[in-house]
């Protein structure tokens, strides 16, 4: 397994966060997903990028009925314009996995739009989500 480091000065790659907690990544709740194989392919991408895009696993995210879910944060040129990470859920199949990476390897949130067939399928981050229930 290859890892990527974060420059600390430099600019900052777009970076997909990908969800490996309690339910994200579980054959048993999500049978017929190939999680390993999704995680491969965006690790492959990230490798493929030439320093473009960065690849992270993390536990638990929160949003467990949306599983499998990916956080995709901008770059630094998206952050300066303005742009904020992007949650996407129901990340399940291959067709999904292929808009994440062309969306991420286009530069992301703040640099490309979010394409049309990932649009539904953006969620709230569990405290804006949170927030909004009060």
């Amino acid at each position: 397994m290859t890892t990527y480091a974060l420059r600390p000065f430099g600019p900052r790659p777009c970076t997909l966060v990908v969800c490996r907690g309690c339910c994200c990544g579980d054959a048993r709740k999500n049978p017929g997903t190939d999680h390993e194989g999704q995680l491969a392919r965006l690790r492959e991408a990230a490798a493929a990028s030439d320093g473009r895009l960065a690849v992270r696993t993390s536990d638990c995210l929160g949003p467990c009925g949306q599983a499998n879910v990916i956080v995709v944060q901008p770059s630094t040129e998206g952050r300066r314009r303005g742009a904020r990470a992007a949650w996407i859920g129901w990340a399940l199949d291959d067709d999904v996995t292929d808009d994440v990476i062309a969306w991420a390897s286009a530069g992301g949130p703040g640099v490309s739009d979010v394409p049309a067939t990932l649009e539904l399928q953006v969620i709230p981050p569990p405290s804006d989500a949170r927030r909004r229930m009060r």
